[in-house]
């Protein structure tokens, strides 16, 4: 059984027991959160519609938090001495999937 859930923007794959870095999440380390999932494929069965998803859920628990790599840029303005050095680093969380729950079959 596997689902796809949807975090910060993104969707990944995810399989119970699997880690993953996810976007901040804004929970401390230790804290279980549930994702919504976009879609469930359990045996054979997909559940893909707002109905058919409406009792899945996808438990996580936070196991850490890590830093992204660093990104420089770097602005300029010709022929008006304007410059600007910027940089960023995303922060991240590292999730580890606890269980994927499905309704039972109607």
């Amino acid at each position: 059984m596997y689902a796809v859930i949807r975090s910060g923007g993104k969707q990944e794959r995810v399989a119970e027991g699997q880690r993953l870095r996810v976007e901040r999440l804004g929970v401390s380390e230790g804290t279980d959160v549930e994702l919504t999932p976009v879609l469930v494929v359990d045996d054979g069965r997909i559940l893909a519609t707002p109905d058919e998803l409406a009792g899945a859920q996808v438990h996580a628990r936070v196991v850490g938090a890590e830093l992204g790599p660093k990104i420089r840029g770097f602005t300029y303005k010709p022929k008006s001495n304007s410059r600007r050095r910027w940089g960023h680093r995303q922060h991240y969380s590292t999730i580890e999937i606890t269980s994927i729950s499905v309704p039972a079959a109607r």
